[in-house]
């Protein structure tokens, strides 16, 4: 099926929830897992629900039901940092959990901005996005005009003057978020 979105955010029905969970969590997950490793690199591959790592409540129904979209509620920085120290490198896949048995797509800049903002406690930390884009355009059309800083107080004026927009939205706030949470910078 076609994926539907609102303001940048996917709806995720029961069926889409199979699917992202299988894509996302299998396959994407474990590609990026095995080319880590062929670089010397020991990783591990989860996801949220995995030794209860990132919690979520289901996204209340508003004007929108996203059906089983997910807004991270903990992320369990004490268990990543285990990780780290041991030497591997975690790598996240969407999926969040409820805590009740019922898996959650959230959001993977979401999941991103939380896991450093736990993780802001214990390092100094620098959250890295990857898009398509060579950065957040002033002009969608010309890939060349990249805005070279954003400031916290810059987005809600960028926002409403439609420079950025759609899935750029839940990408700047969260990267917002994160650096009022203590997240040192964000690319």
């Amino acid at each position: 099926t076609e994926p539907n979105y609102v303001n940048g955010r996917r709806i995720t029905d029961a069926d889409t929830l199979k699917v992202v969970t299988m894509v996302y969590a299998g396959l994407v997950n474990k590609n990026i897992v095995a080319k880590l490793h062929a670089l010397g690199c020991s990783a591990i591959g989860l996801t949220g629900a995995d030794v209860n790592i990132i919690t979520a409540n289901k996204r209340a129904i508003g004007e929108v039901d996203y059906g089983f979209v997910g807004d991270v509620i903990g992320v369990n920085g004490v268990f990543l940092k285990q990780l780290i120290d041991s030497g591997i490198v975690p790598v996240l896949a969407p999926i969040t959990h409820d805590g009740n048995g019922t898996l959650l797509n959230t959001n993977a800049d979401t999941i991103a901005q939380e896991v450093a903002k736990a993780m802001a406690v214990y390092e100094e930390v620098a959250l890295v996005y990857g898009f398509e884009k060579d950065g957040v355009l002033q002009n969608a059309a010309d890939d060349a005009s990249v805005i070279a800083n954003i400031s916290v107080n810059d987005f809600d004026r960028l926002v409403s003057d439609g420079v950025i927009s759609g899935g750029m939205i839940p990408k700047i706030q969260n990267a917002c978020d994160a650096i009022r949470a203590g997240v040192k910078q964000v690319v």
